[in-house]
């Protein structure tokens, strides 16, 4: 089985909401809510997937923080996903979606009322209960 390892942004903003990203329906998984982000490529570190994907994805430069609970693994038909999300804080706003049919800005209990991939449904729940006010972006 195809082993893919995937990294997503948990995007927070000064008022404690999290941005979360609609998957195009046409897309694998398509419809779904996910944190933005994307594969990680050989020699690439979590982190640095992270903000080229956004660069690439949204137009968009974060800070990365700290990761989200741990790593998920789940198998799916198309493979094994090995999923890590980190907190992160956007430095610009663009949002120019590729990949996405829309992003919304979320309370966290807004989140697990949404539709997300298998792979995602443990860290979500992890995020619903962190208090977000404690989370640090300080090197």
């Amino acid at each position: 089985m195809k082993r893919i390892k995937v990294v997503g942004a948990a995007i927070i903003d000064d008022a404690g909401h999290v941005l979360i990203s609609k998957r195009k329906a046409e897309r694998v998984l398509g419809s779904l809510w996910e944190f933005p982000g994307g594969k990680i490529e050989t020699g690439e570190t979590p982190q640095a997937a992270l903000k080229r994907e956004m660069q690439e994805e949204f137009q968009d430069q974060i800070v990365v923080g700290p990761q989200v609970g741990t790593t998920a693994v789940h198998q799916y038909d198309f493979g094994e996903i090995h999923l890590s999300v980190y907190f992160a804080k956007l430095l610009t706003h663009h949002f120019n979606l590729l990949e996405h049919s829309k992003v919304e800005w979320v309370e966290q209990s807004e989140l697990l009322k949404r539709d997300w991939p298998a792979a995602d449904g443990e860290i979500v729940k992890e995020l619903a209960q962190i208090d977000l006010s404690e989370v640090s972006f300080d090197a």
